[in-house]
């Protein structure tokens, strides 16, 4: 019986693992050049830390379950609330700001379609400890950094939750956490026919349709001051200051909501221009606090997470490539073995035959796999000290002691 694997996960053949990998170097070099350090949190946590942030309703698109102790559990379907749990039980007495990132699987049990997957990767950093303008301003041009340096075609929009949060005020927070989702969706028909059956002020209906319309540049910020007079537009005006200092492009979108209660501030999102059709999103992130729910102090926190896997479906990466050497062993099995061990300790990709194959089909295989050289160990080679080592692109054949084959390989693969 042929087993298929679940809905809405994939293998991965070495192609695209050795793309995944190198994408995932770029992400890893750019966060650690930051000053930022990893960290892992468990596949599975308690499922009360995810209903404590976004209520049982969550449940339904989780992969939740009991263990044999009766206790109820969840896989991850996120990573920020296990980053800040493990702040709580650990980092709490840290010096601050700390500057986490983390690479993981996550999973949600939703309908998949093209670029939303029910175990996906997430690349995503948490910096700690700071509620001012300099510690969204790090974060954002950190993310934008890592898409650029990728080649990615994307459009990063920033707004502040703030500014909506403030016209809600005055509205019972389970009917604004509400409005909040759908601005969040971009359901203006949903958010209309709410507004009308909360029976909300006209004029705070024309103030929303009007906030999360004013897109562009730097100069909405002062349409938003017009509309809502009586909040502070410092924390953007310097924010705005600081990444046009660092080049950042960005464009002002007061239209994001996030959709999460826990977002305070800032708050950015990333879309590719092209490749992934209405699943666009690649980058998510904005101001919080959450260490609070979780059993700590009230703690300012800013990050994102990077849509790894949308990511890779649109990156156009050349992944680097160190050329197979296939050692062809003509009866003298252990010498070919103790060739290519010694030749992957300086450094090469080595295959020998375990197939028991004669020297044709050794060869034969070798060029399967595109192999760039193969180095023959016979009685001849051992007897002499040289091998014959052949160039399986051109066909060259030379005769190299060991020494100068290594020194022959390392240039023609450019090895140091």
């Amino acid at each position: 019986m042929k087993i298929e694997r679940p809905r809405g996960t994939r293998d991965f053949l070495p192609d695209e693992m050795e793309k995944r990998r190198a994408i995932e170097a770029v992400m890893r070099r750019i966060a650690e050049s930051y000053g930022y350090r990893e960290i892992a949190t468990p596949t599975f946590e308690h499922l009360e830390l995810f209903t404590i942030k976004s209520g049982e309703g969550i449940v339904e698109e989780l992969y939740a379950f009991k263990d044999k102790g009766g206790r109820d559990l969840a896989l991850r379907p996120e990573l920020t609330a296990p980053v800040m749990r493990l702040f709580v039980n650990e980092c709490s007495v840290m010096p601050r700001p700390l500057r986490f990132y983390y690479f993981a699987n996550c999973f949600r049990y939703e309908r998949p379609q093209k670029g939303r997957y029910r175990e996906f990767w997430q690349f995503g950093v948490e910096l700690i400890g700071s509620s001012s303008h300099l510690s969204d301003a790090e974060v954002i041009a950190l993310a934008y950094r890592i898409m650029d340096e990728l080649n990615l075609d994307f459009e990063l929009h920033i707004g502040h939750v703030g500014l909506l949060r403030h016209l809600l005020k005055d509205i019972e927070e389970d009917r604004a956490s509400k409005i909040m989702r759908l601005i969040d969706k971009k359901d203006v028909e949903g958010l209309s026919s709410y507004l009308r059956e909360i029976n909300a002020p006209e004029e705070l209906a024309e103030k929303i349709y009007a906030l999360i319309e004013l897109t562009g540049s730097r100069d909405v910020l002062v349409e938003a001051s017009r509309l809502i007079p009586d909040f502070d537009m410092s924390h953007m005006e310097k924010l705005c200051d600081v990444l046009d200092s660092m080049n950042v492009n960005y464009v002002i979108d007061l239209g994001i909501a996030r959709g999460l209660d826990y977002y305070t501030g800032v708050v950015f999102e990333a879309y590719a221009k092209h490749g992934l059709g209405a699943q666009k999103q690649i980058c998510g992130g904005g101001s919080y606090r959450l260490t609070h729910l979780f059993g700590g102090e009230d703690v300012p926190s800013t990050g994102f997470a990077l849509g790894f896997d949308r990511i890779a479906e649109i990156c156009e990466i050349t992944p680097p490539q160190k050329p197979v050497i296939v050692v062809v062993n003509v009866g003298f099995e252990g010498e070919a073995f103790r060739i290519a061990e010694e030749l992957r300790k300086q450094g090469f990709r080595v295959v020998t035959d375990v197939m028991e194959r004669n020297i044709r089909k050794q060869f034969s295989y070798a060029n399967d796999i595109n192999a760039s050289f193969a180095v023959v160990v016979g009685k001849r080679e051992i007897e002499s000290g040289r091998y014959t080592l052949k160039n399986m692109v051109t066909g060259e054949h030379y005769e190299l002691s060991f020494e100068e084959l290594v020194k022959h390989l390392s240039r023609e693969a450019q090895l140091p």
